[in-house]
This record gives C-alpha cells, sequence and structure tokens, in this order.
C-alpha cells in the first residue's frame, strides 16, 4: 500500500522559473518563498492523488462480469478455462451464486506436486523427474476436491485503501466482490488495483489545467 502510494509524485519537476512565473501571475503579493511554494504544492498534490485513491471503490475497479466455475466443475475444464482466459485463478460458486472458494495456480501445484513453494522451473523439474505424469490424478477430479475454502470476499463499496492492506496483510492476489445479498458480483486482483492507481495522476493533472 505505502510502496504504490509512495510513487504519487509532483506530475512533472517543477523548475524555479516556473515557480516564479506562477507567483507573478497570481493577483496580490504572497509572503512566500519559491521553496515554500514548491513544497506546498507537491504536498497538496499528494494529498489529492490520495483523496482520489480512497475514494475508489471495488465496484469502480472489479472485473464483471466475473469468469467462475462451480464446486463441481471439473479440474480438466477449470484449468482449460484459466488458460484460454490467461488468468491464474478464478471464484467458485456455490447454488445461488454464493462464493464457496477461490481456486487458483498454486492449488493445483499443491495437489500435483504437494509443494507448494516450488517455481515454474521447479515444477517441470520435477514433472521430468516423475516422467511428467503430475497431473494425471487430477483427471478425473472436481474444483471441490483442491479449492481452498472460505475466501477473503469483499463488498462493492470496499474501498481501494482497503482492498491493499487485504493483499499485504494476508498474503494473496485477488478477492471476489460480494453485494448486498452477498452474491458474486466481480473479482479485484492486484493488477486491477495497480492500473486503476496509475490513472490517478493523469487525472489530477488534469484536474490542475
Amino acid at each position: 500500500m505505502d510502496k504504490m502510494k509512495s510513487k504519487a509524485q509532483c506530475p512533472a519537476d517543477i523548475s524555479d522559473n516556473d515557480i516564479f512565473s506562477a507567483m507573478k501571475l497570481m493577483n496580490g503579493y504572497i509572503d512566500i518563498t519559491p521553496a515554500d511554494f514548491k513544497e506546498i504544492y507537491k504536498i497538496a498534490y499528494q494529498l489529492t492523488v490520495e483523496r482520489l485513491y480512497q475514494n475508489f471503490k471495488a465496484s469502480d475497479v472489479m472485473t464483471h462480469p466475473v469468469i467462475f466455475v462451480q464446486t463441481d466443475t471439473s479440474l480438466l475444464k477449470t484449468a482449460d478455462l484459466m488458460a484460454e482466459h490467461n488468468i491464474s485463478g478464478v471464484p467458485v460458486v456455490a447454488t445461488g451464486q454464493y462464493v464457496a472458494g477461490v481456486i487458483s495456480e498454486k492449488d493445483f501445484l499443491c495437489e500435483m506436486t504437494e509443494q507448494c513453494h516450488l517455481s515454474f522451473m521447479g515444477v517441470v523439474a520435477h514433472c521430468l523427474n516423475n516422467e511428467g505424469h503430475m497431473a494425471v490424478s487430477l483427471q478425473y477430479r472436481h474444483v471441490a476436491d483442491i479449492m481452498s475454502v472460505s475466501p477473503i470476499c469483499v463488498h462493492e463499496n470496499t474501498t481501494i485503501t482497503q482492498i491493499s492492506d487485504i493483499f499485504e496483510n494476508n498474503n494473496i492476489n485477488r478477492v471476489p466482490v460480494i453485494d448486498k445479498k452477498e452474491k458474486l458480483t466481480g473479482i479485484v486482483t492486484r493488477s486491477d488495483i495497480i492500473q486503476h492507481f496509475c490513472t490517478i495522476p493523469e487525472i489530477t493533472e488534469r484536474v490542475a489545467l
């Protein structure tokens, strides 16, 4: 969270000439040094960015409609779906669109190797050492067999600030978004927050102009 906020700086490197020119254009006399003027501008800009950042809600950044699977979806179909959409995890829903869990690449790898810490090349090495049969045991199983249960969910009005803290404190990369009836409406990932956060300086630059 703090790392992302630290990127929010002035939209440009303000020179002393810029400051003098700005002060001359202002009506009346201002008893302030150029250095103070520049510092005030930087702080005001930072506060503006943080305010805008905190005003963004899950509903503003979430992916929807969201790709999901059901508890009885086969792992084969789930893997095909994730590969087709180039995503590393999806929510799992039960009857009535209620979130029952989340399934990710990590869940597959843990089940296949019983070593959740393995890197991609670690999986390749493990596969080669075991004649490439790591995934065979998953072929006829279902999502409910390996999914992560009791997932952390957020509501549509949860702020990005709160979601960032959830990611950081729980070491997770995605959270399902639910509505007032506790039903799945979307998903927010780390990349969603980063992409939207990066647009904030552009917004504030346009406002300043």
